[in-house]
Protein backbone atom coordinates (compact mmCIF):
# COMPACT_ATOMS: atom_id res chain seq x y z
CA UNK A 1 0.00 0.00 0.00
CA UNK A 2 1.29 3.45 -0.85
CA UNK A 3 2.26 6.01 1.75
CA UNK A 4 -0.03 9.04 1.51
CA UNK A 5 1.19 12.45 2.63
CA UNK A 6 -1.14 15.34 3.48
CA UNK A 7 0.26 18.86 3.55
CA UNK A 8 -1.59 22.00 4.58
CA UNK A 9 -0.10 25.44 4.67
CA UNK A 10 -1.80 28.77 5.38
CA UNK A 11 -4.69 28.54 2.89
CA UNK A 12 -7.83 27.49 4.80
CA UNK A 13 -8.30 24.43 4.36
CA UNK A 14 -6.71 23.44 1.09
CA UNK A 15 -4.72 20.26 1.58
CA UNK A 16 -2.50 18.53 -0.96
CA UNK A 17 -2.55 14.74 -0.74
CA UNK A 18 0.27 12.93 -2.48
CA UNK A 19 1.84 9.57 -3.12
CA UNK A 20 5.06 8.96 -5.01
CA UNK A 21 3.28 9.55 -8.32
CA UNK A 22 -0.09 11.26 -7.72
CA UNK A 23 -1.43 14.49 -6.19
CA UNK A 24 -5.02 15.44 -5.38
CA UNK A 25 -6.48 18.40 -3.51
CA UNK A 26 -8.83 18.17 -0.55
CA UNK A 27 -10.66 21.14 0.90
CA UNK A 28 -13.69 22.16 2.92
CA UNK A 29 -16.75 23.88 1.44
CA UNK A 30 -16.97 27.67 1.54
CA UNK A 31 -19.56 27.55 4.34
CA UNK A 32 -16.98 25.72 6.49
CA UNK A 33 -14.27 28.30 5.81
CA UNK A 34 -12.60 26.54 2.90
CA UNK A 35 -12.52 27.38 -0.79
CA UNK A 36 -14.20 24.20 -2.09
CA UNK A 37 -11.21 23.29 -4.27
CA UNK A 38 -11.53 19.58 -3.60
CA UNK A 39 -13.50 16.93 -1.78
CA UNK A 40 -13.67 17.04 1.99
CA UNK A 41 -12.37 14.21 4.19
CA UNK A 42 -15.76 12.47 4.45
CA UNK A 43 -16.22 12.68 0.70
CA UNK A 44 -12.76 11.23 0.16
CA UNK A 45 -13.62 8.33 2.46
CA UNK A 46 -16.86 7.69 0.55
CA UNK A 47 -14.94 8.05 -2.73
CA UNK A 48 -12.46 5.39 -1.61
CA UNK A 49 -15.30 2.96 -0.98
CA UNK A 50 -16.98 3.82 -4.30
CA UNK A 51 -13.76 3.45 -6.29
CA UNK A 52 -12.80 0.19 -4.62
CA UNK A 53 -16.30 -1.21 -5.17
CA UNK A 54 -16.43 -0.56 -8.92
CA UNK A 55 -12.83 -1.72 -9.38
CA UNK A 56 -13.66 -4.96 -7.57
CA UNK A 57 -16.74 -5.47 -9.76
CA UNK A 58 -14.73 -4.80 -12.93
CA UNK A 59 -12.04 -7.31 -11.90
CA UNK A 60 -14.60 -9.95 -10.96
CA UNK A 61 -16.68 -9.54 -14.13
CA UNK A 62 -13.55 -9.62 -16.30
CA UNK A 63 -12.29 -12.77 -14.59
CA UNK A 64 -15.67 -14.46 -15.14
CA UNK A 65 -16.01 -13.16 -18.70
CA UNK A 66 -19.30 -11.46 -17.86
CA UNK A 67 -20.67 -8.65 -20.08
CA UNK A 68 -20.43 -5.83 -17.52
CA UNK A 69 -20.27 -2.66 -19.64
CA UNK A 70 -20.04 -0.31 -16.67
CA UNK A 71 -20.59 -0.18 -12.94
CA UNK A 72 -21.53 2.98 -11.07
CA UNK A 73 -21.42 3.28 -7.28
CA UNK A 74 -23.14 6.13 -5.45
CA UNK A 75 -21.99 6.27 -1.83
CA UNK A 76 -23.68 8.40 0.80
CA UNK A 77 -21.70 8.67 4.03
CA UNK A 78 -23.04 10.04 7.30
CA UNK A 79 -21.55 10.06 10.75
CA UNK A 80 -23.84 10.51 13.76
CA UNK A 81 -21.94 12.38 16.47
CA UNK A 82 -24.48 11.35 19.12
CA UNK A 83 -24.46 7.58 18.51
CA UNK A 84 -20.86 7.64 17.22
CA UNK A 85 -21.95 5.43 14.33
CA UNK A 86 -21.15 5.83 10.68
CA UNK A 87 -23.45 4.77 7.85
CA UNK A 88 -22.46 4.13 4.26
CA UNK A 89 -25.33 3.70 1.82
CA UNK A 90 -24.06 2.13 -1.41
CA UNK A 91 -26.29 2.24 -4.49
CA UNK A 92 -25.11 0.32 -7.54
CA UNK A 93 -25.93 0.62 -11.22
CA UNK A 94 -24.79 -2.37 -13.27
CA UNK A 95 -24.92 -1.85 -17.04
CA UNK A 96 -24.62 -4.72 -19.49
CA UNK A 97 -26.50 -7.81 -20.63
CA UNK A 98 -26.15 -9.57 -17.31
CA UNK A 99 -28.39 -12.35 -16.03
CA UNK A 100 -30.26 -11.92 -12.78
CA UNK A 101 -27.84 -14.39 -11.21
CA UNK A 102 -24.81 -12.42 -12.40
CA UNK A 103 -26.30 -9.19 -11.06
CA UNK A 104 -26.99 -10.79 -7.69
CA UNK A 105 -23.43 -12.14 -7.51
CA UNK A 106 -21.97 -8.73 -8.39
CA UNK A 107 -24.00 -7.15 -5.57
CA UNK A 108 -22.53 -9.76 -3.21
CA UNK A 109 -19.05 -9.01 -4.52
CA UNK A 110 -19.55 -5.27 -3.92
CA UNK A 111 -19.64 -6.02 -0.20
CA UNK A 112 -16.36 -7.93 -0.51
CA UNK A 113 -14.18 -5.11 -1.82
CA UNK A 114 -11.09 -4.46 0.33
CA UNK A 115 -12.26 -1.00 1.48
CA UNK A 116 -15.66 -2.36 2.52
CA UNK A 117 -14.00 -5.11 4.55
CA UNK A 118 -11.58 -2.61 6.11
CA UNK A 119 -14.32 -0.22 7.14
CA UNK A 120 -16.50 -2.90 8.72
CA UNK A 121 -13.70 -4.38 10.85
CA UNK A 122 -12.09 -2.93 13.97
CA UNK A 123 -9.38 -0.40 13.13
CA UNK A 124 -6.32 0.53 15.16
CA UNK A 125 -4.46 3.83 14.95
CA UNK A 126 -0.99 4.91 15.96
CA UNK A 127 0.12 8.54 15.77
CA UNK A 128 3.82 9.34 15.86
CA UNK A 129 5.10 12.90 16.20
CA UNK A 130 8.28 13.49 14.22
CA UNK A 131 9.96 16.69 15.34
CA UNK A 132 12.63 18.82 13.67
CA UNK A 133 15.59 16.96 15.16
CA UNK A 134 14.46 13.61 13.81
CA UNK A 135 13.42 11.95 17.05
CA UNK A 136 9.95 10.47 17.40
CA UNK A 137 7.38 10.84 20.13
CA UNK A 138 4.43 8.45 20.26
CA UNK A 139 1.07 10.04 20.91
CA UNK A 140 -1.73 7.69 21.88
Amino acid sequence: MALVTARIERTHYETHLSTDSQVIVADEPVEMGGQDRGMGPGELLAASLAACTVMTLRMYADRKGWPLDSAVAHVDYTNDSVTKRSLFILKLILNGKLTDGQRARLVEMADQCPMHRTLQNPIDFETILIDDVGSTNHIM
